[in-house]
């Protein structure tokens, strides 16, 4: 092959491009927050209530099944039920950013081919969107808060009987901010990564649907290390180390999820969830680089 039948490299894939989608995608704040918020708008639409359904509907399946479980698990009702609620409403979040996260190219299919802006941009209403019905959620935790503040501000309380001691709620509580704004920076390249395999391949929404159905069975969501303890008994390191160790979710909602209710914390979740936030971001600036120019041809 001559040096003139050589094909060129296209300027447009460049980790640069790359960058430059992220940065332009951020300052258009005023563009995905506008969409983010319309998209909550339209899906309550002449509704009476409005967006507090989310509330009223995240207040209802906690009240439940925090009953429910702590009977199952004789656990006290007084720190599992704010257990279980933060933890779902962590776990909302984060599965709302890898499933809704996969179709954030194919939902945006309309505005990808009629509106010049960054990938990022699509990326970050979805996050944005997730993050408008976790602040309704929220309302949830601060009531189950102020009904059961006094069990939770005890020293060294216990999930279950025999079960770990927790030092009790204090000040460590502020930690919930950082640790959420770590969770919606992996949601932003969730979205990025997915979305554009995702756009490609239309199986992969599907496949992920499937796994996270048994990834929340084994997430400690409605149950804790305690009763994994208890009923395994002795000898349940390799257990441990299989079903919370290995997973990666388990980190993300302990981040958050330990100083909301007072629980012991260890900092080996955050090192687990910066490392893998790290290579997200890496796999999704690669993705970028290379796929960015063909999203809208694949939609």
């Amino acid at each position: 092959m001559t040096a003139a039948e050589k094909p060129l490299d296209n300027p447009s894939r460049t980790f640069g491009r790359a960058w430059e989608d992220i940065r332009s995608g951020i300052k258009q704040r005023d563009l995905w927050g506008h969409l983010g918020w319309q998209d909550i708008k339209q899906r309550y639409r002449r509704s009476v209530i409005g967006p507090l359904w989310i509330t009223m509907s995240m207040a209802v399946t906690a009240a439940g099944l925090g009953i429910l479980y702590s009977t199952l698990f004789k656990a006290n009702i007084g720190t599992f039920l704010p257990y279980l609620t933060v933890g779902f409403i962590v776990w909302n979040f984060i599965v709302g950013c890898v499933t809704e996260g996969t179709e954030t190219f194919i939902a945006n299919e309309g505005l990808i081919k009629h509106l010049p802006a960054p990938l990022t941009v699509y990326a970050l209403r979805t996050v944005w969107r997730l993050t408008l019905m976790m602040a309704h959620n929220l309302l949830v935790y601060f009531v189950v808060l102020a009904i059961f503040f006094s069990a939770l501000t005890t020293a060294n309380y216990q999930m279950t009987a025999g079960g770990i001691l927790q030092p009790g709620l204090d000040w460590t509580v502020v930690l919930a901010i950082p640790a959420f704004f770590l969770i919606a920076l992996n949601g932003v390249w969730v979205a990025l990564l997915f979305g554009i395999i995702s756009t490609r391949y239309r199986d992969i929404p599907q496949v992920i649907n499937a796994l996270i159905q048994l990834v929340f069975f084994m997430t400690p969501i409605v149950w804790s290390a305690d009763i994994l303890h208890d009923r395994l008994g002795a000898g349940t390191e390799l257990w441990k180390t299989l079903v919370l160790e290995l997973n990666p979710l388990y980190h993300y909602v302990e981040i958050i999820r330990a100083p909301l209710i007072g629980s012991a914390q260890s900092w080996h979740h955050w090192v687990i969830v910066g490392g893998i936030t790290l290579v997200g971001w890496a796999l999704a600036l690669v993705a970028l680089r290379n796929y960015r120019a063909r999203v809208p041809y694949w939609v």
